[in-house]
């Protein structure tokens, strides 16, 4: 009998889940709209209920649509945002002020001040965090409730990454994946240990003294099989057999990865193609044989995305977000949407599509943004500075509002991605993590026009995998190995993924241009950082 598999992706707005065969061939996809609520103070909740029922929606829809029987299914994964799950004995936790929300999100920035609070003390674990945790990190989430929701700090049976808690009701069992605590929770893979010194020294000393029940005593590997697999309630839910295989999950920026970086054709190695997944945000996973230490990039961790190997991970808080908010402070935005709808497009992909009707090539769209220049951190700095505080510049707007000029400021945009992306490609050379090829997944590099300015800002070629869906094809990986249709993820990644083209670095003009436009946003970044630094100074 044919075996197949389902992806699972739980991003930002949306759960989505894919059906596959064997050979990593895409037969039907599904997704639901999952909500999101936001409040001043960096506050972004979701809730976790919710998110399960648009899951296994999702799954029955994908199932149901493919032709394939149930039976055929033999292995699910799940991949999801690095988001603090927040469960009690019968049910979810509140983290704020609404009962249901317990989840909160990756981008919530409540917990800004614990953070700062725990780099000061210059922990060991730092360094597995390129020296700077992040308030998108879980440790600073649960002191954060400690010392503001004590109630529910207090009360909580399990703290999940959003991955892990997936596994969880799919299985029932409480495994973590190397992937979401080492990442995001401090876990030393390397070591197969928690520093309980590092939560005692920051406030957290319940959870050592407790030998880390609630956040997790059993870590696996990504594509280990978890439990006797899907439970029959889980299963009736999805409309899939009980006990068809589940898998130790992964961030669903490392299902991009692992979707992409091995596919046949490519570099050959995983090493040597840097996964670049342009979302919401854009993380960037460069894998290495041993580990980098990158200062203001997160890792070096082992086993957290390709076991047995080292990851760095970067990339921006913003990315698909930051391009969202730049076009809409243009005065043309509004109409430039309606448009949009019209043609049943996003703004972005008509903005792009505007963008090649003007050019005559691709890498000519950067002299549209002749004028304009962007330093795009709408939401800080992920990497290489670990700067939640850096905010966007934008240079060269003048009095100009129509489409046209909109288009210019959108280029500009996606040019600022592309040397974010090369400062990040350019600091982890000088430690000893360098790549070949950057390989794009994610909704924001699906344009033709944003891969050949990304491989055009950096001097990268672009490699761009045949699956549409690379993310969910990442997660059905896990799902395969843990049905055990393949050994492991090194072989499951070529056998299911196959590079189909490549967009080339511009030639010479261009390379001197973008170096140029390079340098601009350099010191428009440094200036920036500078004038902050200073006003702070007086301030104190």
């Amino acid at each position: 009998m044919t075996s197949y598999f389902v992806g699972i992706d739980v991003g930002t707005g949306s759960a989505r889940a894919g059906v596959f065969d064997a050979a990593g061939n895409l037969l039907a996809t599904a997704k639901r709209p999952i909500d999101i609520h936001r409040a001043d103070g960096g506050i972004v909740e979701q809730s976790s209920e919710q998110i399960w029922q648009a899951v296994c929606q999702s799954v029955a829809e994908a199932v149901g649509t493919s032709g394939v029987d149930a039976g055929q299914i033999k292995g699910v994964g799940f991949d999801a945002t690095c988001s603090l799950v927040v469960r009690g004995p019968d049910g979810p936790l509140p983290v704020g002020d609404h009962p249901d929300r317990d989840i909160i999100v990756w981008m919530d920035h409540r917990a800004l001040e614990q953070a700062g609070r725990i780099n000061r003390g210059q922990h060991d674990v730092l360094r597995y965090v390129g020296g700077r945790i992040s308030p998108e990190m879980e440790t600073p989430k649960l002191l954060w409730l400690k010392e503001n929701r004590p109630e529910t700090f207090g009360a909580a049976e399990h703290f999940f990454d959003l991955t892990d808690f997936l596994t969880w009701k799919a299985s029932g069992t409480t495994e973590r994946s190397a992937c979401t605590v080492t990442c995001k929770w401090t876990y030393l893979a390397n070591e197969g240990r928690w520093d309980a010194g590092y939560f005692r020294a920051i406030g957290l000393e319940e959870l050592a003294d407790e030998g880390f029940t609630r956040i997790g005593r059993t870590v696996v590997d990504p594509g280990t099989a978890l439990g006797h697999g899907l439970t029959a309630e889980a299963a009736e839910a999805m409309g899939l057999r009980a006990g068809t295989a589940v898998a130790a999950g992964l961030i669903d920026a490392h299902a991009g990865g692992i979707g992409t970086v091995g596919a046949s054709g490519g570099a050959g190695d995983p090493t040597r193609a840097m996964a670049y997944v342009f979302g919401t945000s854009s993380c960037t996973m460069t894998t290495t044989r041993d580990p980098a230490f990158v200062p203001g990039v997160w890792g070096p961790y082992y086993s957290a995305m390709v076991p047995g190997m080292w990851l760095n991970e970067g990339g921006q808080s913003a990315a698909g977000a930051a391009i969202d908010q730049l076009v809409r402070l243009h005065p043309h935005f509004a109409e430039a949407e309606t448009k949009a709808k019209q043609d049943g497009k996003s703004l972005p992909a008509w903005l792009a599509d505007r963008a090649l009707a003007i050019v005559a090539a691709p890498s000519d769209a950067v002299r549209l943004a002749d004028d304009l220049h962007v330093v795009p951190e709408f939401l800080g700095n992920r990497a290489p500075f670990a700067d939640p505080h850096a905010r966007a510049v934008i240079m060269g707007q003048g009095m100009e509002s129509g489409a046209d000029n909109l288009v210019a400021l959108y280029v500009a945009g996606i040019c600022g991605l592309g040397y974010g992306l090369r400062q990040i490609i350019e600091t982890q050379a000088e430690n000893g993590a360098t790549i070949d090829a950057i390989s794009v997944s994610g909704g924001g590099g699906a344009h033709a026009l944003s891969r050949q300015m990304l491989a055009d800002a950096t001097g990268y070629p672009v490699e761009i995998t045949a699956c549409p869906e690379p993310v969910l094809l990442g997660s059905a990986m896990l799902g395969a190995v843990a049905a055990g249709s393949y050994p492991d993820l090194q072989a499951a990644m070529p056998a299911m993924s196959r590079v189909a083209t490549r967009c080339h670095p511009a030639d010479e003009l261009y390379r001197r241009l973008h170096d140029n436009r390079y340098q601009a946003f350099l010191a428009l970044q440094r200036t920036a950082r500078e004038i902050r630094q200073s006003t702070m100074a007086l301030l104190e």
